[in-house]
């Protein structure tokens, strides 16, 4: 999983990928994969926000503000999600952040085999739209999200955004 930004890992639209045999470049000193535990309660939602955002200022990533907090929201609402409707069965979460040259892509994932769709807009209900929310914001981004399963039965939702702002 460590591949630093490099391997077949998802990326927003029109991402280059060099051919096989091609020596890879070296990276760049922001790219890298970083992954953390924390347990599934409604605390870990701020403390993974925090990390996430504190990680991204360590490393120097150059993200525009927009997209850091476009980010930093949808690690809200995915560690949201994973507390509200996996924590039964997954007591623990993962977050992850991948970043490569030109994109950068946060994950959480928990050992719930459900595997929610992102629902349309339903105006009586006040919940149930942070899936909705998150495809919109890497959408507008540029960038690509998707729901998948885990060889261990659990689900991954990641989101993918590139740092260069969409033109």
């Amino acid at each position: 999983m460590d591949d630093h930004g490099h391997g077949d890992g998802p990326r927003p639209a029109g991402g280059t990928q060099a051919p096989r045999d091609a020596e890879p470049p070296d990276p760049l000193p922001y790219e890298g994969v970083w992954r953390f535990t924390a347990p599934a309660v409604d605390a870990s939602v701020p403390q993974a926000r925090h990390a996430v955002r504190d990680l991204l200022r360590r490393q120097g990533v150059p993200a525009p503000g927009d997209l850091v907090h476009g980010l930093l929201l949808i690690v809200s609402e995915l560690v949201t999600n994973a507390v509200r409707h996996a924590a039964v069965l997954s007591p623990m979460l993962a977050v992850e952040v991948a970043v490569g040259a030109d994109w950068v892509r946060v994950a959480v994932e928990d050992a719930h085999p459900y595997r929610p769709t992102a629902l349309e807009t339903d105006h009586a209900r006040t919940g149930g739209r942070g899936l909705l929310l998150v495809r919109e914001i890497a959408r507008e981004a540029g960038g690509v999200c998707d729901v998948e399963h885990t060889a261990s039965g659990g689900k991954v939702i990641w989101a993918a955004l590139p740092l260069a702002p969409k033109r």
